[in-house]
């Protein structure tokens, strides 16, 4: 998308917003399609956490790909989205065994974390195939927060514990179809993936009726000009090589899959946003935008850096500010950060705004989320429209509790 382009949708559509480029979503979905095509069964599902848009997962179901999902209600929007059952994977986290069960009933593929859900879903739907997600016990992730298969982590069941899901399949009679895991997110090193990867190979050599290998995802994506990324390609060569020998040895082709979020969709993500004010202090030079971390929590909440750009003066003099919202606390985007000249109502656009961004908007102030547009074919398409005060109150009760109090004042 160019500037223009961008400039177009905020004068339609007011600001904030977020943008979604379809073909950059296309072009990376092909792109790690690409690197695995040497190997015969592959199965790209979608992390519908990373953005959940129906439009988004209507797009990303056209390609080929499946969806993972973490509660019912992602599942629901998978189906509503026209995906089929058998084309979702659930893996949840520390959910009720009674979600699990009314996600298996819509004929979902279940994906299981812990020993006691294990055996308390085994012991009750023995004939229900299921997955087991693995904590591999290493240490991936760019971020504390995103870092999930190490042994500290809530996430999988450890690969000490192989002996007590043996002794619970084979207690339940139960059939194992899969074997999963997820080290983290933005991984750097292709080597520390693959030697996850052995873990599980490992693993799953003790499971006899497997149709898939499931390894997660957490590519790295580059948030800056020459940034590092995960290189796909390497990986996508040295795993292929592995998988492909894996299965001779197992005796069967099995499925590859990965759950890939942020690597589909970040980069084709813009959220603009309008100066209301530019503010000259002692020391820095302020922007402050209509919008604040209710809308992108991310550079507070990870430390994560967005690049930014003045698309309504995309060539001007460059100068330092500290970008900044209207939240009632210290809400920072950036600071001292070398942009384009700012005047008082430019739009500026956050790059990699697709991953992670609208899907953890809130209403934090009372503020509304904002709208949403697939630039799709040359043209915007708006996709979610941008709420209202009865959007705030429609679930609000409104009591009569105290006339009563007011009368008698």
């Amino acid at each position: 998308m160019t500037n223009e382009h961008l400039l177009a949708v905020a004068k339609e559509h007011g600001s904030p917003v977020y943008v979604y480029d379809s073909e950059k979503i296309i072009a990376q979905y092909n792109r790690l399609s690409n690197a695995f095509k040497k190997v015969k069964r592959v199965k790209l599902n979608y992390a519908v956490k990373a953005l959940s848009n129906i439009a988004i997962l209507k797009l990303i179901n056209s390609l080929g790909a499946g969806l993972d999902t973490v509660s019912i209600q992602e599942v629901q929007l998978g189906l509503k989205a026209g995906v089929k059952p058998e084309d979702i994977i659930f893996t949840p986290n520390g959910v009720s065994l009674q979600e699990i069960e009314e996600v298996s009933a819509l004929g979902v593929q279940i994906n299981i974390d812990n020993l006691s859900i294990l055996e308390q879903f085994g012991s009750k739907h023995p004939n229900t195939p299921v997955c087991i997600r693995i904590n591999p016990h290493v240490l991936a992730g760019g971020n504390s927060k995103i870092s999930v298969g190490h042994i500290d982590s809530k996430f999988g069941i450890s690969i000490h514990q192989i002996p007590h899901i043996l002794r619970i399949v084979e207690n339940t009679n139960m059939t194992i179809n899969g074997i999963h895991m997820h080290t983290g997110s933005d991984i750097l090193d292709v080597e520390v993936f693959l030697y996850a990867s052995e873990i599980l190979f490992e693993t799953a050599s003790n499971f006899k009726d497997l149709d898939f290998i499931d390894f997660g995802s957490g590519f790295k994506v580059p948030y800056k000009e020459g940034d590092i990324e995960t290189n796909i390609e390497e990986f996508g060569e040295k795993l292929t090589k592995r998988f492909n020998a894996f299965c001779k040895e197992y005796g069967k082709e099995l499925t590859l899959g990965f759950e890939p979020g942020k690597f589909l969709v970040s980069e084709a993500g813009y959220f603009l946003a309008k100066v209301n004010v530019v503010k000259q202090t002692t020391s820095t030079v302020f922007a402050g935008i209509d919008s604040g971390f209710n809308h992108l929590i991310r550079p507070m909440f990870y430390n994560s850096h967005h690049e930014i750009v003045n698309v309504s003066n995309p060539d001007g003099r460059e100068r330092f500010y500290s970008v900044v919202g209207y939240i009632c606390e210290t809400d920072t985007f950036a600071t001292n950060r070398r942009i384009s000249e700012i005047t008082e109502g430019d739009i500026i656009a956050f790059k990699n705004a697709g991953a992670y961004c609208f899907s953890m908007a809130s209403n934090y102030n009372s503020r509304y989320r904002p709208a949403e547009v697939l630039w799709y074919n040359g043209e915007a398409h708006l996709i979610r429209k941008r709420e209202t005060f009865e959007d705030l109150t429609k679930n609000q009760v409104d009591v009569d509790l105290f006339s009563e109090v007011t009368e008698s004042a």
